[in-house]
């Protein structure tokens, strides 16, 4: 891959933090980051619950400069008020996007989860007023079935690609 695309993960940080972790954390055994091809946008580690309207600053600041948001999909994640306005924040701005399940990853306790839903709200109508949402327009994968330590930079290079990014 010539060029690494910078890409926001969101997620459910409480619930999900340690599976996200292994999938944000993947491109250190390879070569370089441009092997992984894909770059970590967001600073999650520094965000500070100040109020609904500094949250919402700090993720539209964190998708600048990103061609590419990776919904990581965890047990509760769709009901996630912030990861509904993350995903539409990433429609609205022409992001390419994807779903990852990683209900497969085992956590610190070697457990796995169940499976989330790919629905995170409405982002759009179509011509007849039908709602359209995240499941109807972007593909989604498993983690672990699906080999995404093998295959989440060309995933992503994929969803850029279909949002012509």
């Amino acid at each position: 891959m010539a060029n690494a695309r910078r890409v926001f993960f969101s997620f459910h940080f409480e619930r999900d933090i340690w599976r996200v972790g292994q999938i944000r954390n993947s491109w250190l055994t390879k070569p370089d980051r441009e092997s992984a091809g894909y770059w970590d946008a967001a600073s999650w580690e520094e965000v500070k619950k100040k109020g609904d309207d500094a949250i919402k600053r700090w993720i539209n600041s964190s998708l600048d400069n990103t061609s590419v948001t990776a919904v990581l999909i965890g047990a509760e994640t769709s009901d996630r008020q912030w990861v509904r306005y993350e995903v539409q924040q990433s429609y609205k701005k022409g992001n390419g996007m994807l779903g990852i399940y990683i209900h497969n990853i085992r956590d610190r306790n070697g457990m796995k989860d169940i499976a989330g839903s790919n629905r995170f709200g409405e982002l759009d109508k179509d011509v007849y007023g039908n709602n359209i949402y995240f499941w109807q327009l972007y593909p989604t994968y498993d983690w672990v079935t699906s080999n995404g330590y093998q295959n989440l930079g060309l995933w992503i290079e994929e969803a850029a690609r279909k949002a012509g990014r």
